[in-house]
Parts: C-alpha cells; sequence; structure tokens
C-alpha cells in the first residue's frame, strides 16, 4: 500500500490525433489530465520529468512513477519505450475491467483515464482480480507471429477472389471456373447460359480477378517456404520453434496450424490446463443463481486466432486420427447425432485436443492412441 500511495499513477488513453494522460499524484484524489500530440513520446518523457520534479521539489521525497494503458492499435512500442526509460508499465486487458452495468453511461476520455487510474491503484494495491494484465512479448516473439497471420489474411483474400470469381459468372449462368493454367483457352470457349459469349468488361473484370488469385496464391506459397527456411535455419535453444516442429509431426496437425499453435499459445507458460483453456477462451461460463446452477456458452475471451484453429484441428483430429482416445471420446459421446450437437461436442474435444496438444510440446506425452509421422 505505501508504494501506491507514495508513487506517481499515469493512465495512457491513445487515440490517433491526442493523447490524454491523466495523474494521480502522491497523497492527492483529484487526477490531472494533460494533452499531447499522439506520439509525441519527448513531450510525454518531458511531462512526466516534470510532474515527478515538481513533486520532488515540494515533498522532498523521490516518487516513482507507474504507468498504464489499454492494449489496442498501437501495439507495445510504447510500453516498451517507457520501461527502457526506467518507467514501470502495464498493458490492460480492455475487456477485463469492469464497468458501471447501466444501459447507458457516460464515455470520454478523461472518465476512461480516469478509470484507469482507478484500476492501477487497486492492482498495485494486491487486488489482482481487478483486471487482467496482458504479458507483453519479446519483439522477436511478436515478429514470429507476423508470417502465419500474414498466411491468414492472403488466404481469405483468396477465398473472397475465387468466391467473386464464381458470383460473376453465375450471373451469367455459368457454373464452371475456368482453370488458371488454361485461362484464355477456356474464357474463350465459355459461353453465358443463354448461349451468348462472356461480354468484354465482364472478361476484362474477370481476367484482373484471375491476376490477383494467381498473386495471392504466389505470396502464399512464397510464405510457405519462408517458414520451412526460418524452421530449418532456428537455433537448438530456440524453445518455442522446437515445438512447432515437434506439433508437426502429429497426423493431422499441419505446418500451419503447428505454427499457429506454437506462435500464438505455446510460446508462453502456463501453470495448469485452467489457465490455458482460458487463455484460448474455451472454458464455459458459469451461471448459478439460488438452486440454479449450470454452465453456459464458451467465454471466446482470449486468442481468438488460437481458438478457431483449435476447433478446426479438432475436426481434421477426426479424420486423421481416428483410433485416437480422442476421436473415439468424440464418436462415443456424439454417435450419428448431426447439427448442434456435434457442433457443441466439437469444442468440447477442441479443449481436451488443446491439453493433449499442450502436454505433448511440453513434455513429449504424444496423446492416447495418436500416431506420429515418419521421420
Amino acid at each position: 500500500m505505501s508504494f501506491v500511495s507514495d508513487a506517481i499513477l499515469v493512465a495512457l488513453e491513445l487515440s490517433n490525433s491526442i493523447w490524454l494522460v491523466g495523474v494521480r499524484m502522491p497523497g492527492l484524489q483529484k487526477s490531472q489530465m494533460h494533452h499531447i500530440d499522439a506520439g509525441d513520446t519527448p513531450a510525454l518523457m518531458d511531462l512526466l520529468t516534470s510532474l515527478k520534479s515538481r513533486h520532488e521539489r515540494t515533498s522532498q521525497i523521490v516518487a516513482p512513477i507507474v504507468c498504464c494503458f489499454e492494449a489496442g492499435r498501437d501495439g507495445f512500442w510504447l510500453q516498451r519505450f517507457l520501461v527502457d526509460h526506467g518507467i514501470p508499465t502495464h498493458v490492460v486487458e480492455p475487456t477485463s475491467i469492469l464497468v458501471n452495468r447501466r444501459a447507458k453511461r457516460a464515455k470520454t476520455d478523461r472518465l476512461d483515464a480516469e478509470g484507469l487510474l482507478r484500476v492501477l491503484a487497486a492492482y498495485l494495491a494486491g487486488d489482482t482480480e481487478i483486471c487482467s494484465m496482458v504479458r507483453v512479448p519479446t519483439p522477436e516473439e511478436e515478429d514470429r507471429k507476423r508470417m502465419h497471420r500474414e498466411r491468414e489474411h492472403l488466404v481469405q483474400e483468396k477465398t473472397r477472389i475465387e468466391n467473386r470469381i464464381a458470383a460473376l459468372l453465375a450471373t451469367q449462368g455459368v457454373r464452371s471456373r475456368p482453370s488458371l493454367r488454361s485461362w484464355d483457352r477456356d474464357m474463350a470457349a465459355l459461353r453465358t447460359g443463354d448461349g451468348r459469349e462472356i461480354p468484354d468488361h465482364l472478361a476484362a473484370e474477370l481476367g484482373r480477378l484471375r491476376r490477383r488469385l494467381v498473386l495471392t496464391r504466389d505470396l502464399i506459397r512464397e510464405l510457405d517456404e519462408q517458414r520451412e527456411a526460418f524452421l530449418a535455419a532456428a537455433p537448438v535453444d530456440d524453445k518455442t520453434t522446437a515445438k512447432v516442429v515437434a506439433l508437426s509431426t502429429l497426423y493431422g496437425i499441419g505446418a500451419n496450424f503447428s505454427a499457429v499453435l506454437g506462435r500464438e499459445i505455446f510460446y508462453r507458460d502456463f501453470g495448469n490446463r485452467k489457465q490455458l483453456a482460458s487463455y484460448v477462451g474455451l472454458t464455459p461460463m458459469p451461471h448459478q443463481s439460488g438452486s440454479m446452477d449450470k454452465d453456459r456458452r464458451i467465454a471466446r475471451a482470449g486468442n481468438g486466432r488460437a481458438r478457431k484453429t483449435l476447433v478446426q484441428a479438432a475436426w481434421l483430429w477426426l479424420r486423421y486420427q481416428p483410433a485416437s482416445a480422442l476421436s473415439a471420446w468424440f464418436r462415443e459421446r456424439v454417435g450419428a447425432l448431426k447439427g448442434r450437437t456435434r457442433r457443441i461436442a466439437i469444442v468440447a474435444m477442441a479443449r481436451k485436443l488443446l491439453i493433449a496438444l499442450w502436454r505433448f510440446a511440453e513434455d513429449g506425452e504424444i496423446p492416447q492412441g495418436a500416431v506420429l509421422r515418419a521421420a
């Protein structure tokens, strides 16, 4: 408590044009608000230095500065900058902060900054349940996520272009897409549903979409080659890369899935399986009141990219690891049922698969009944 009362608390409310700097001086309840241009770190450091010097002159006490701001589009560079200058800085998970539950409440940058100051003071006083602080990755960990994240966006772009081509052809009664290898020949032979040639402007648009599709496919292939080259050249003591390679030895977990799981989840240390499932957002939400006690849908908090990948991996696990204990558990639970029941069960299996893959990546414990690829 003495550390909180003696510290200068600073909350940064970041936006595209203006940064609002909320400050609470030791021993005072009223907050000060200062505005600086967004990204003007020299002005921020001058402000913090002047606040600290002024307090030391008036109280003759050396007070540390502790900062916080919400995780968002600015990433983690500001946290690294402040830490490098000797200022402890916390990154707050925005959705973890308790808010007023009234349907309508005021929302301003000033109110948000004052709320962050209260959260920071309570957190430093020992109330770790007041919010969740983000574990800031190292620059290397953050950079190594770029390949699979870029690949995800390229795959989405590839699907969007393919769907656009199919939709344009469907407007003319054409149900099959020309081959990319023999595009010109196929387009020349193509006829609409009423027997006409493809209109000139539509053919030109389809040609441009085809070039974009070819470029996107080439970029995906280039990323795959870059990923394989990085794995081959990684140092022996790179534990995360070793986990990525180990995961790819399991049937049903391909190179891209292993990269996503390794770089998004298993690069971190977890104390138990509950922490692991909570980070991915695969834990059920309890709902208890009086005699009613049940679990609702999963929390969907945490890393959405990893959660989506795990659900996809669970479907593939059923196909490529049919003899495993997890697949047997799913068949016993679901049987021949379809629809919603099957979708609910696959989420439960994704949680079990997450824990099994975690144990395999950390300790080499092969999931029961799972088959490894040949070396």
